[in-house]
């Protein structure tokens, strides 16, 4: 078996990295069912601690459901803005979702019993949450290679989404991912493009041997 990827396939997979983004504008089109297969696909294959696959994926295609869902997320986008003091309105000027164009809404959750499983997770048990992330990037990166956007969606009550969706006791939804058609991709992650925040360099994310001394 040939170790690295080709020239081509591995600028492919590197491209889909740089230009995955969070996207909140969606044109409303379907989603072909073997393109949404291949997607959910990519989160099922995704690397889990001890593979355990916490990952628990809930779709949304009832209207009345997806509109309350939607009206979790505002109460908790006003309550965010309402915690951000100074940059309230800032915040409010941001659109955060795009629950009500896209085509395509899962809502992504920790499974129930997650205990049990004590492999990589003795002394970090956060690495359930570690592994459904994995499984969302996956998904990002899969939607991205096949031109379909996708948002991750984090301004909720995991406990109203709980009660909403009938899930068991200690199951934990994490994400709410919007996935559909768009008009274009933002060239630049659309929290840098509207100044919220910088995207870091390497010198500042990356030590060698020790955490470097404040100054």
């Amino acid at each position: 078996m040939q170790k690295a990827f080709s020239e081509l396939e591995r600028d492919a997979v590197y491209r889909a990295i740089r230009e995955r983004r969070d996207m909140r504008h969606f044109i409303g089109e379907a989603v072909a069912p073997e393109i949404m297969q291949r997607i959910i696909d990519a989160a099922l294959h995704a690397p889990s601690v001890g593979f355990m696959q916490p990952w628990r994926i809930v779709r949304i295609t009832d209207a009345a459901l997806r509109a309350k869902l939607h009206d979790t997320v505002e109460r908790e986008r006003i309550a965010t803005a309402d915690a951000l003091g100074e940059r309230r309105d800032a915040f409010m000027k941001l659109k955060v979702e795009g629950m009500r164009e896209c085509a395509e809404v899962l809502v992504i959750a920790l499974m129930d019993e997650r205990n049990a499983h004590v492999f990589g997770r003795r002394t970090l048990p956060e690495m359930d949450l570690a592994s459904v992330a994995c499984a969302i990037q996956n998904m990002w990166l899969a939607a991205r290679a096949e031109g379909i956007g996708m948002g991750w969606v984090s301004l909720f009550d995991p406990q109203e989404i709980a009660a909403l969706l009938a899930m068991p006791p200690g199951t934990k939804a994490v994400a709410i991912l919007c996935i559909g058609h768009v008009e274009r991709f933002y060239d630049a992650p659309m929290l840098e493009t509207e100044r919220w925040a910088e995207r870091r360099s390497i010198g500042e994310c990356v030590f060698d041997n020790a955490w470097p001394a404040r100054t």
